[in-house]
């Protein structure tokens, strides 16, 4: 098997890695329009906040299809509650996105490494509240 074929492999078979790849593409979304937003003006609080909310969505997309496929429950009322959990998930990640944005912008941070702190925090917080509660291995 090339290497490449036993990188895919290996990304299938760990749901961590296929959640960093997720948590990228959204990533991708929630940076570029934060900078387009706070270019455009917007205060980073407001900025940093409507990215990271289109980034959820994104990032519920690929988590519910791709990164937990088989742990996303299939019955209505199972997917309603995992949907409001990855939002209840999500939350708790833009609340410390927003307190860590707007605690570096009060004190005069750059914007930009106030986002990668609070990145850094949410990423890893939202990973385990998704992987515990949200997405949480059934029996």
């Amino acid at each position: 098997m090339s290497p490449v074929a036993t990188l895919i492999d290996h990304m299938r078979r760990w749901t961590w890695v296929r959640y960093v790849a997720a948590s990228v593409a959204a990533l991708g979304i929630d940076m570029g329009l934060f900078l387009l937003l706070l270019a455009s003006g917007l205060s980073a609080t407001l900025a940093s906040a409507t990215g990271y909310m289109t980034g959820i969505l994104v990032h519920w997309l690929i988590s519910s299809r791709l990164v937990f496929a088989d742990r996303a429950a299939r019955e209505s009322a199972e997917r309603n509650r995992q949907k409001a959990l990855f939002v209840v998930s999500a939350l708790v990640g833009l609340a410390i996105t927003v307190a860590i944005v707007g605690v570096g912008e009060a004190l005069g941070f750059d914007p930009r490494l106030a986002k990668i702190a609070a990145i850094l925090v949410s990423f890893q917080t939202t990973y385990v509240m998704r992987t515990t509660f949200v997405f949480a291995a059934r029996d």
